[in-house]
């Protein structure tokens, strides 16, 4: 149980796809126009690589090394056409407003990279928590984006109805430009995060410069008038 906890955590926030790797970018950046375009997209996803890391990791053993990657594809586009008879049956709109994005989950570099880099190799319980961190990107990238470009989130008003110029959307947010403007702030949200929870960065160059440092190892550190020979003896001896 501690590692799917860790793996949920490590998928979220240390190995996150869009905000820490960087991966999906196409349809992360093209349907996220509202909330619920991208916990859709974002769900679609989740299942499919869930469900596919299930597979391939009760499989990894039976699959030859040379053909792995186009069992992998066939796997998972076996998930992607289920995924995506049930979206068109069940939540018509979501499949029309998605559209092309869904058939091109069977080539989304997050579900394959994930196969071979994680299920591939690990129990099928674990494989199944991995790569919810995308769901999630997702979806607050695309709640970001409505609020800020239409005043709405999952369908709900923030624009007052007695007071409708109390808030005026910008526009740019729910199109192409917005995508990237959203994603830099998260993506610099992200790193600030992460920056806190890791080690503190030592400033070396405090005061006197690089002579006064005590870091004797620094690679960046310059020699003092007269330190150069005294390190070369030390090397020597």
């Amino acid at each position: 149980m501690n590692k799917c906890v860790e793996r949920l955590y490590n998928g979220v926030v240390k190995e996150n796809p869009t905000l820490v790797l960087m991966l999906g970018m196409c349809p992360t950046l093209a349907v996220t126009t509202s909330a619920i375009n991208g916990a859709g997209m974002g769900l679609a996803s989740t299942v499919v690589l869930a469900l596919s890391n299930l597979m391939i990791s009760l499989l990894r053993k039976a699959i030859p090394d040379r053909v792995r990657m186009p069992a992998y594809i066939v796997i998972v586009a076996s998930f992607v056409t289920m995924v995506q008879f049930l979206m068109q049956g069940f939540v018509h709109s979501l499949y029309q407003s998605l559209g092309i994005y869904i058939p091109l989950i069977v080539v989304n570099c997050i579900i394959l990279g994930r196969a071979e880099s994680y299920a591939s190799k690990n129990k099928p319980v674990e494989s199944l928590f991995d790569g919810l961190g995308f769901t999630l990107s997702l979806t607050v990238l695309g709640a970001f984006r409505e609020i800020l470009g239409a005043g709405t989130v999952f369908g709900f008003s923030f624009i007052p109805a007695n007071n409708p110029t109390s808030f005026e959307p910008i526009s740019i947010f729910v199109m192409a430009p917005g995508a990237f403007f959203v994603l830099a702030m998260l993506v610099a949200a992200m790193n600030k995060i992460k920056a806190k929870k890791g080690k503190p960065i030592i400033d070396i160059c405090r005061g006197d410069g690089c002579v006064g440092c005590g870091n004797r190892f620094c690679a960046g550190r310059r020699s003092a008038p007269g330190e150069t020979e005294t390190k070369t003896k030390e090397v020597e001896g």
